[in-house]
């Protein structure tokens, strides 16, 4: 990313330019004046914290010796990691401070941004898992997820990454548990490297062993699955105006498609509506082609993990093989597609959908691609 670049400290002085980062980017600007809570961040508002994690992550040595390219992306990912505290910082009745859920909006946000700034899509989901997930280690021997999530930063992004940016997120504060923090993620360190995913995705004798792994509570990731599915299904997931139905047409031509769009036309359900009775009406397809055992695509929207989840959960029951194609085009391309359709959804539910917008990873079925349609 050429703006990352052009502003991201460099040998061999290693200057921060404060001022041209706050003159390139807005939401740099709207960190300024935004409290935290004084305990954990004596350095003031969220524009100083993250002025000062930038430039501590300019003095590690470690961040120093990484090849250019996966500096800027680091750089990039400090700079971003507290974007949504201006959107969830709050004050509580007992005066405390607190910005709850900005790691995983932080995710959603920079999404949107980096797509609008015509991000690669593995560089943007890079930043985009480091920020959901950067108060991780910090905490990471308290919880009871920690192999997951270990798991899953390793196959979008990298776990040394996720050290390197708490320990830059810990450095930028005035805090007097520092060095307890630093501690923590020093540890969180040492665990990925036992469990083989410090610096490389987590191997999986399978995409099978992979895809069941992340389906199950306490399932051995060494644990090579027998493959029973009987079927393949396309999930196909983008936003309004990406080219679903071209990229159906042209890739699986011969396969049955249950098409929200489709039943939205017979229905008479606007894209604005109540859309319960649709995607009703779509898993009742959905089931008679996997108790037949007949592949077949699955096109809607599926922007939130959550959507997708309700098609995944209901293939693997059914014990198919879980497909997800993301689509993707510029927003200018995708915009001026979705006017020219015969019934163009509305802008106002585009950016909504915008919003909550998270792209299929490899933890949601046995394959997942993502595909340009520019």
């Amino acid at each position: 990313m050429r703006v990352f670049a052009d502003l991201c400290p460099a040998p061999p002085h290693w200057d921060l330019r404060w001022d041209d980062i706050r003159e390139a980017f807005g939401w740099v600007r709207e960190m300024a004046g935004v409290p935290q809570d004084a305990v954990f961040h004596g350095e003031g508002d969220v524009e100083v914290h993250t002025r000062m994690a930038c430039e501590a992550l300019a003095a590690l040595p470690q961040w120093r010796a990484r090849p250019a390219d996966e500096r800027v992306r680091l750089f990039a990912t400090v700079l971003m990691h507290d974007i949504a505290k201006p959107h969830c910082t709050r004050v509580e009745d007992d005066g405390r401070i607190t910005a709850r859920g900005h790691s995983r909006r932080g995710d959603l946000m920079v999404r949107r941004i980096l797509w609008e700034m015509g991000a690669p899509v593995a560089w943007r989901e890079h930043v985009a898992a480091l920020i959901r997930h950067h108060q991780v280690p910090f905490w990471a021997l308290e919880r009871p997820d920690l192999q997951k999530i270990a798991f899953r930063v390793s196959l979008l992004a990298r776990n040394d990454d996720l050290v390197l940016l708490a320990s830059a997120d810990i450095l930028g504060r005035i805090c007097p548990d520092t060095d307890e923090l630093l501690d923590n993620v020093s540890l969180y360190g040492e665990y990925c490297a036992e469990q083989r995913c410090l610096d490389v995705p987590r191997a999986f004798p399978s995409d099978h062993a992979r895809f069941w792994y992340f389906r199950k509570d306490d399932r051995d990731p060494d644990y090579a699955a027998y493959d029973d599915t009987r079927c393949t299904v396309t999930v196909v997931s983008g936003l309004p105006g990406v080219g679903k139905d071209h990229w159906i047409a042209a890739n699986r031509p011969d396969l049955p498609v249950v098409s929200l769009d489709r039943l939205r036309a017979e229905m008479g359900v606007s894209p604005a509506g109540d859309q319960h009775a649709v995607a009703a009406a779509a898993h009742d397809l959905a089931r008679e082609h996997l108790r037949a055992g007949r592949s077949f695509v699955w096109n809607a929207t599926n922007v939130s993990r959550t959507q997708r989840e309700q098609c995944t959960g209901l293939i693997a029951g059914y014990r198919g093989r879980v497909e997800l194609v993301a689509l993707e085009a510029p927003p200018a391309v995708l915009r001026d597609r979705n006017r020219g359709r015969a019934a163009p959804v509305p802008d106002a539910v585009i950016d909504r959908l915008v919003r909550r917008w998270e792209t299929p990873d490899p933890t949601e079925g046995h394959r997942v691609d993502w595909v340009s349609t520019a």
